[in-house]
């Protein structure tokens, strides 16, 4: 649906190293870096096309939530050990949620900016890696 998005932060510096930390285990990576602006990319082929930025801006609207999708479940873990590594703060211990489907695996934690992140697998354990 979305071909890239746009994620307003406070300190650009701060925010880039997060977020590479925290979305290595995803296979989530800074590709190209501009004075006001940092693109990441999932390296599904599209490296050359940035799939979230981060922009430096003076102040950030509301908190937003922004759902990764995972693989399987031990990238679901492994996202929210260097989500809070980091520097992030939890807001949900990686589990099955099956108030949205029996097969939903997610964590959530709170990153720089206060925004809401999550990492999500939708597979049962027996289709994950």
């Amino acid at each position: 649906m979305f071909d890239h998005l746009g994620l307003p932060v406070t300190d650009l510096e701060h925010a880039r190293r997060f977020y590479e930390q925290a979305l290595q285990p995803l296979g989530i990576a800074v590709v190209k870096g501009f004075p006001d602006a940092v693109g990441l990319a999932a390296g599904r082929g599209r490296t050359a096309e940035q799939e979230l930025w981060l922009t430096r801006a003076d102040h950030v609207p509301g908190p937003l939530h922004m759902a990764f999708a995972a693989a399987s479940r031990a990238q679901v873990d492994a996202f929210h050990r260097a989500a809070l590594a980091a520097g992030a703060r939890d807001n949900g211990a990686p589990r099955l949620r099956p108030q949205y489907h029996d097969n939903y695996y997610g964590a959530f934690v709170i990153g720089p900016d206060g925004h809401n992140l999550e990492a999500v697998c939708h597979r049962p354990p027996e289709n994950t890696p």
